[in-house]
């Protein structure tokens, strides 16, 4: 078995884990000053709206040897309007002008056609009207919304409230860091964007999901029990599915950075680089707000539960009088383990916080298995 596969292995078994439900203070803490880079960059810089969203129009050039800062200076020159270039892999250029109108588009196309020395009929010219690009806004604002809502009534359902809540609050944060990414880096926002910004909802989501789902089935008689803790069972939850949502987010990864690394940044397509960058940034944010905001989240409003709260007090209780006899936790609760154990069925999804492998080979009271006599 490879050492990552053991590692997860032992992840599930509960032989070693890390306490992100217990930190979860420095993940909330880090979370703020993320989001809060990336709403004041959105504030600063705002986002560079493409001509789909305001109208213009998009010439699209053969082969040139001019450069791109040439053929920029040249159509700022001939239209009086902002330009954005980009080189393409034939080594033509996409010149995007806002604010052209069909009125306008001709002349600007013969002079571009006249400085960069090629016919005017070779130079392809698209115009949008910024009608049609407050349709698709709308749309994708509905969209979004009719989709938030699907899932916290979903997730309310399958789960709890809290977990639908937990997870309404992970999504929002995962589109903030994109959308805030977006206006530092200055990349257009185009109804590529808007697709990829929806399609990072749902891989945030699952992460979250499997992670639920593992809780769900971990806490079943919590209350029945005396051994740990609300939060400990929803850290044993997480760590059982990190290695999966870790291997699942990089594979994921590696196709996407090909898009924005090689084919956005090599070939220079421009629809490549509005998608590929909102799925880069959306699924490396779904990761980390599945592990770090989500579960934790869920643990935290689970703990203001009166029986969650009743609970913690009678494990911390049963703790402390363990060690005033100066036994270990484990000592303590061998004794009546047959009480305070979880039901089998939730042991697969990491409930038993902090099981010792040894405790699987024996049965009711400490008893060790063998030959009756």
């Amino acid at each position: 078995m490879s050492r990552l596969g053991s590692l997860g292995a032992r992840l599930y078994n509960g032989e070693v884990g890390y306490d992100f439900v217990g930190k979860r203070k420095i993940w909330y803490g880090l979370s703020v000053l993320i989001t809060i880079t990336a709403i004041v960059g959105l504030a600063v810089r705002g986002l560079v709206m493409g001509i789909e969203f305001e109208g213009g129009a998009v010439f699209t050039t053969p082969k040139t040897d001019a450069s791109v800062a040439q053929v920029q200076e040249h159509a700022e020159e001939a239209s009086g309007h902002e330009v954005i270039v980009q080189e393409l892999g034939n080594g033509g250029m996409r010149i995007q002008i806002s604010g052209l109108d069909t009125s306008t588009a001709t002349p600007v196309q013969d002079e571009l056609a006249k400085d960069l020395g090629v016919p005017a009929n070779k130079i392809n010219a698209d115009l949008v009207g910024p009608s049609w690009g407050e349709q698709i806004a709308n749309k994708a604002w509905t969209g979004l919304a009719v989709f938030m809502v699907l899932v916290v009534v979903y997730l309310a359902i399958a789960f709890e409230w809290r977990m639908a809540v937990a997870a309404l609050i992970a999504l929002i944060h995962d589109l903030t860091i994109t959308v805030g990414v977006y206006a530092l880096v200055g990349f257009e926002v185009t109804p590529g964007t808007v697709i990829g910004l929806l399609t990072i909802l749902g891989y945030s989501l699952y992460d979250t999901v499997v992670v639920f789902d593992g809780l769900k089935e971990g806490s079943k008689d919590i209350t029945k029990q005396t051994r740990w803790t609300y939060s400990e069972i929803a850290n044993r939850s997480l760590n059982g599915t990190l290695v999966r949502s870790i291997n699942t987010t990089v594979v994921a990864l590696l196709p996407v950075a090909g898009l924005l690394f090689i084919g956005g940044g090599v070939l220079g397509a421009g629809m490549l680089n509005d998608i590929s960058l909102s799925l880069f940034v959306g699924l490396a944010a779904g990761a980390y707000s599945s592990i770090f905001i989500a579960t934790p989240l869920v643990a935290d409003l689970k703990e203001r539960d009166p029986q969650m709260k009743a609970l913690k007090k009678r494990v911390l209780a049963k703790r402390a009088a363990a060690a005033a006899r100066g036994e270990s936790p484990d000592d303590a609760d061998g004794s009546d383990e047959s009480q305070d154990r979880l039901p089998d069925a939730a042991a697969p999804a990491g409930a038993v916080v902090g099981q010792r492998p040894a405790d699987r080979g024996h049965s009711g009271r400490g008893k060790s298995p063998g030959k009756r006599r």
